[in-house]
């Protein structure tokens, strides 16, 4: 009976390295060579268990960092030692602890969902509502580099079957942004591939609709290209392209205010920035009752991460789905040793195991930092 299912027994957390393959990975406000990722062992009573994870990409580029993410787990994780692993009583039993820490939050989400996943024998992406795909999209995410080098990229990545492409800009003279984009278009012109051009909250208002006019006979969405809702409130009516949302979308709230009022044509949304599975599962339908396109991906991490975002991305409609961006080109190992979450072709093959469909062996990471029990 459902009733019975097994109680959460004991968690443990661990902190894991995870170094940037030929880094740094460059963003309009980060410079990143090694991200450190938290990792949390969820336990049932049975023995069955579930693994989760959170990674920010350092404390720049948004309201999270991996101390905190440590430090809010040890907050909450006394109050979901012996409830069921049921997302909803878990996400309640969180909220009664701590307030917003949604990032830290998602670790264990994850873990629940994967270990629910097992004990039901179900995957993931069943749990979140049935699978669509099997096969889902991914995208390749350029870095800031010289407008040369990024055209070169684009074109190496557009040849190795990745649908879309999201060229990194900011943090530089709008000029050589300006430049980039005009190259990476000669580049892929008529192949059919996406564009996103990402600033990452680096652009002035100003910069924004520069690009927006110089660039205005290249198809691109224009994601997060400044700080704050209010800048993208302020460009919305002067631009020519799609806006999307990223970094701004912190929670829930945010995204029903940001549909409701049609402030933005799309989402690059993060797992883990909206507090993991359970609310992604909301998330998803909210765009799909608006018909607003979105990704389903994650700041950085290993192969949980990557595999949460496959999951998630594989209950999108398809029409709807602008893919999963995983860290799995920037890293050199994976967490599963039969092979883990890979990109081929610029697609993810869905893992076919329950819950998560990874098998992790614990001994890789160390001892955990920290056991609840």
């Amino acid at each position: 009976m459902l009733t019975q299912l097994p109680k959460i027994r004991e968690i443990q957390i661990y902190q894991h390295d995870l170094p940037v393959k030929n880094g740094p990975y460059t963003m309009a406000k980060a410079q990143v060579w090694a991200l450190d990722s938290t990792l949390v062992r969820m336990i049932a009573e049975d023995g069955t268990e579930g693994w989760g994870e959170v990674c920010p990409v350092g404390p720049t580029y948004a309201e999270a960092h991996a101390a905190g993410a440590r430090a809010a787990l040890a907050e909450v994780i006394p109050g979901i030692i012996g409830t069921q692993p049921w997302p909803i009583l878990l996400h309640r039993a969180m909220n009664a602890r701590l307030n917003g820490h949604y990032y830290a939050k998602a670790a264990l989400d994850i873990a629940a969902h994967d270990l629910l996943g097992k004990l039901l024998n179900l995957r993931v992406s069943d749990l979140l509502g049935g699978t669509l795909t099997e096969r889902i999209p991914s995208y390749y995410a350029t870095g800031v580099g010289e407008p040369d080098e990024i055209a070169r990229l684009a074109r190496e990545k557009q040849q190795e079957g990745y649908p879309r492409l999201q060229i990194k800009v900011g943090g530089r003279a709008v000029e050589i942004d300006i430049e980039t984009v005009r190259k990476v278009w000669e580049q892929v012109r008529g192949s059919g591939i996406k564009l996103t051009v990402d600033g990452n909250r680096g652009w002035c208002t100003r910069d924004a609709l520069r690009m927006s006019r110089e660039c205005g006979d290249i198809p691109f969405i224009m994601e997060q290209p400044c700080n704050s809702i209010d800048e993208l409130r302020q460009i919305r009516g002067q631009i020519t392209h799609p806006i999307y949302m990223d970094e701004n979308s912190l929670d829930l709230s945010t995204v029903i205010h940001a549909v409701g009022t049609g402030l933005v044509d799309g989402f690059g949304m993060k797992v883990t920035r909206i507090g993991g599975l359970h609310p992604m599962r909301a998330f998803r339908d909210i765009c799909d009752a608006r018909s607003v396109p979105h990704t389903s991906d994650d700041s950085w991490g290993g192969d949980i991460i990557a595999a949460a975002c496959a999951h998630a991305a594989a209950t999108v409609r398809p029409e709807l789905n602008e893919g999963a961006w995983i860290a799995a080109p920037y890293i050199d190992h994976h967490y599963d040793a039969s092979g883990g979450i890979e990109i081929v072709q610029g697609h993810i093959q869905l893992p076919e195991g329950p819950g998560l469909g990874l098998t992790i062996n614990p001994e890789q990471f160390g001892q955990p930092v920290a056991v609840f029990d």
